[in-house]
């Protein structure tokens, strides 16, 4: 990327006053989560992934989970109170949210839905989420966070 011009949640955050650091890559240089960390030279178990859901009752769900986890759908549908979770299809996702795959954040989505982060993200002083774009990253503490987007934590990855 080679102007680093500022995103939506860039914007929500300078507005909100919230600490960040922005980390930007090129856009070919990395497509899975896990490219992204290595790209950025970042842990990889504190970048996160950002998956959309629809629940049984038709209700939307945000889930934020570790690029090196796998959300675990049951685990997904008990934290929402849902009797099922299933994922999104990639063409709802940009009318839905305002965000394209691979650049879904959980700040500044078009509605606020209940969003869970996976309770692993407790244990880092600071996790990177999608800055609202492809080819950007926003680090941020989850304080600070919760300034911004209001959210639980539960155990959202493994087996069973």
């Amino acid at each position: 990327m080679k102007k680093k011009e500022k995103t939506n949640v860039m914007r929500l955050f300078d507005k909100h006053k919230i600490a960040y650091t922005s980390h930007f890559y090129e856009a070919d240089e990395a497509v899975a989560g896990r490219e992204v960390a290595a790209v950025l030279g970042q842990n990889p178990q504190q970048v996160f992934k950002t998956l959309v859901t629809v629940g049984k009752s038709g209700g939307h769900y945000v889930f934020v989970v570790p690029v090196t986890q796998e959300l675990n759908l049951k685990k997904a549908a008990e934290a929402a109170g849902e009797k099922k979770i299933e994922m999104i299809k990639e063409k709802e996702l940009l009318p839905l949210t305002g965000y394209v795959h691979g650049g879904c954040s959980p700040v500044g989505m078009k509605k606020l839905f209940p969003t869970v982060i996976d309770q692993s993200s407790l244990q880092q002083e600071t996790i990177m989420v999608s800055g609202g774009k492809i080819g950007c990253q926003v680090e941020v503490s989850l304080r600070e966070l919760a300034k911004v987007i209001s959210y639980t934590t539960a155990d959202l990855c493994g087996t069973d």
